[in-house]
């Protein structure tokens, strides 16, 4: 696999920042596009442009048909049974308030448990809030240890006759600590709980086989995937999606409309309402073939030879502490400097080209654990290079300086 050339496809790369070649290491947040899913959007909306699933003239029937060819390659990517438990959402934030909103609907009741990690970002934990506020449930978190991880025993013990859903993270974006789902999900359903995986980072950094994992639902952010913004998809087993009620309602998720009564319409549309991110679906088959092409085997390797570089260039670093240091990890790269804000690291970092991220990156909850208001965080993707870590070790250098470290 040659990164050169991967490289060469994102025409990012041909643009200075500050001066500089660009060292992107900002992938956690959002990855770059491929010249070919920037290209296949182009081309929907200059020569092939229409709603889907409305008209039955050519150009929206061809559109339809494009639509649901990339339902079918997310299907066989993530090995889902039935293209019918693909949903298109407009991110995976809704992806996840949809399912604690309809489980919320249907199956919770006062009193009833949820169990979530410290490591959950915001979007895996604020729509279980709401359910709290709402039907009076109870949040239950498992803990985080000295390495970023959360070991299953510390969801084991959280478990009583109560707990109804267990809500995990599949990769940290904060520690890069990757959770066992499997596992998880067999320890859950042993026990007749509902498993729901937040899957945004560890579906472009990740082998994904949801019949293999065995979870209920697993969430994915297409923006991290080398595809566009605006779209997300939940994989959610067919039994769940038959026996749930609509999130939204509107047109494309009815069957019959009287005045005194409303059928819905069949999988997946019952959750499909309203026009939906037509181009950005079918461009994002384009991220699909991109990642079949490199080969999610190689994007694994690649990333652990990565990581494994940077933490080795960064713990050598004075005045650098790495965040976590999980047995598994992803893609992130965590750290604080002693004596500087993240957002100076960050800005400082941008004059030399090198995009990093600063902030609780979501994660209030494990920087409130951690005892610190924000990190520093260099994320890494197809793209990257060992050159680009030596930039951000340079890069941090300089900072050290600034500072008189």
């Amino acid at each position: 696999m040659k990164i050169d050339q991967i490289k060469k496809e994102f025409p990012i790369f041909d643009e200075k920042i500050q001066n500089n070649d660009l060292v992107y290491l900002d992938s956690a947040n959002s990855s770059q596009k491929p010249k070919v899913v920037i290209d296949r959007i182009n081309e929907f909306y200059t020569k092939q442009f229409s709603n889907v699933g409305r008209s039955v003239h050519y150009l929206a029937v061809a559109a339809t048909n494009l639509y649901e060819n990339t339902r079918t390659s997310v299907q066989k990517y993530i090995n889902a049974k039935d293209k019918n438990e693909i949903v298109f959402t407009k991110g995976a934030t809704e992806a996840l308030n949809l399912v604690a909103n309809t489980l919320g609907q249907k199956y919770l009741e006062e009193g009833d448990e949820v169990i979530i990690t410290e490591l959950e970002h915001h979007s895996n934990y604020v729509p279980w809030h709401f359910l709290r506020k709402s039907k009076n449930i109870k949040i239950n978190f498992a803990e985080t240890n000295e390495f970023g991880e959360v070991p299953i025993e510390n969801i084991e013990k959280l478990i009583t006759a109560k707990t109804k859903i267990i809500a995990v993270n599949h990769l940290s974006n904060v520690t890069g600590a990757i959770l066992p789902i499997k596992e998880i999900t067999q320890l859950a359903h042993s026990k007749g709980i509902i498993v729901v995986v937040d899957g945004c980072q560890g579906a472009p950094h990740l082998k994904i086989d949801v019949q293999d994992l065995d979870c209920d639902f697993y969430a994915i952010s297409c923006h991290k995937m080398y595809g566009p913004t605006g779209l997300g998809i939940l994989y959610g087993k067919k039994k769940w999606l038959d026996e749930l009620p609509p999130y939204q309602g509107g047109g494309g998720m009815i069957r019959e409309v009287k005045k005194d009564r409303i059928s819905y319409g069949d999988l997946p549309n019952k959750y499909e309402a309203g026009t939906m991110a037509t181009a950005q679906v079918i461009a994002f088959d384009q991220s699909i073939k991109f990642l079949e092409k490199v080969g999610i085997e190689n994007v694994i390797q690649h990333e652990k030879e990565l990581i494994e570089y940077g933490q080795e260039i960064l713990k050598k670093n004075n005045s650098v502490k790495l965040i976590g240091n999980p047995k598994n990890k992803g893609g992130v790269l965590s750290f604080t400097i002693e004596g500087v804000h993240p957002h100076d690291i960050a800005t400082i970092l941008d004059e030399d080209g090198v995009a990093i991220r600063a902030g609780h990156h979501c994660c209030q909850i494990l920087h409130d654990k951690l005892g610190i208001p924000a990190s520093a965080r260099a994320s890494v993707g197809i793209y990257n290079t060992k050159d680009d870590l030596d930039q951000l070790n340079e890069s941090i250098n300089k900072c050290k300086k600034i500072f008189d470290l």
